[in-house]
Formats: structure tokens, sequence, C-alpha cells
């Protein structure tokens, strides 16, 4: 069976921290793109950071750029994402996704939020 489980939600106050896990099981996650997005209330889902198979390319919504580091161990099947310096903004349902040219899975998501 196909997985991808996030973990790592959670309430924090604006300029703290918060490290979202991935765990994929099921299927071979090195051979995908590993992506996490995020929907507010009443938005559309939205890409947060996206990373190769390979890890060697990397990218991120603008207003995320150098607060957000998305990172994988292809050992552990597993991407994370670490959030720094979090504003309330940033309050959302954070989905890990992974996908290739013709599969694509996504998470159960995992609630961030963030307090002013």
């Amino acid at each position: 069976e196909v997985q991808l489980v996030e973990s790592g939600g959670g309430l924090v106050q604006a300029g703290g921290s918060l490290r979202l896990s991935c765990a994929a099981s099921g299927f071979t996650a090195s051979n995908y793109a590993m992506s996490w997005y995020r929907q507010a209330p009443g938005k559309e889902r939205e890409l947060v950071a996206r990373i190769s198979a390979f890890a060697d390319t990397t990218r991120y919504a603008d207003s995320m750029k150098g607060r957000f580091t998305i990172s994988r161990d292809n050992a552990k099947n597993t991407v994370y994402l670490q959030m720094d310096s979090l504003k309330p903004e940033n309050t959302a349902v954070y989905y890990c996704n992974a996908r290739q040219v013709l599969k694509e899975y996504w998470g159960q998501g995992t609630q961030v939020t963030v307090s002013s």
C-alpha cells in the first residue's frame, strides 16, 4: 500500500520553527520528485517547496525562500521541511507529494498553526 505520512506539525509562536517529516512507503520514493504543498482556509493548495529525486535541485515559493529548507534522505524514504522564522500567514495544512511522469501520490496533511 502506498503511503505518505506527514508529521511534525503543531502550534508555534511567530518567529519559531518547525520541522515537518514525510515518510514514504509502498513505492520507491527515491525515484520521485518530492514536494510540500500547503492549503490555508478558503485558499487553493499551493506549492511550498520541491526537491528532485536525487536532491540535486530544489525549488521554493518566493515567500518561503530563505526561511524554509527542503531536504530528503532516500535511505530512509523521508523528506523534510525545515521552517524557520514562521509567520501567522504560514498557518495551513501542509501536504507531502510524490510525483513521477505518470504517477502522483499525496499524504493526508499535517496542520501548522502560527500564533501572533
